[in-house]
């Protein structure tokens, strides 16, 4: 469960990050809303995935979910650069997340 529980904190995490950029461009209170929403779930279930699942291990997938999740929503909705090297870093990002899992 401590893993479902950070996969979804990281989800959070990417969602805070794309309200951030939204808030900077058009200031209201829905996305001020779900900044703070996105944030404060993030933060609740990494702490509840740090229960059981070591402090280090934990907040690399953490921060590894959000920095590559980021990077893909920026993609996606802001049109940031596409090029091969970026997606080739994301995926060593995501791959090292996943190689966490599987030595834990």
């Amino acid at each position: 469960m401590s893993w479902i529980f950070l996969v979804m904190a990281g989800i959070f995490e990417m969602i805070g990050v794309l309200m951030i950029n939204k808030l900077h461009k058009e200031r209201n209170l829905i996305s001020l809303i779900l900044l703070i929403a996105g944030f404060g779930l993030s933060f609740w279930l990494l702490s509840l995935a740090m229960e059981t699942l070591p402090m280090g291990t934990a907040y690399a997938v953490w921060t590894g979910i959000g920095a590559s999740g980021g990077a893909i929503l920026g993609m996606i909705f802001y049109g940031e650069p596409r090029n091969a090297l970026r997606i080739v870093f994301i995926t060593m990002v995501l791959g090292s997340a996943v190689g966490l899992k599987l030595v834990s």
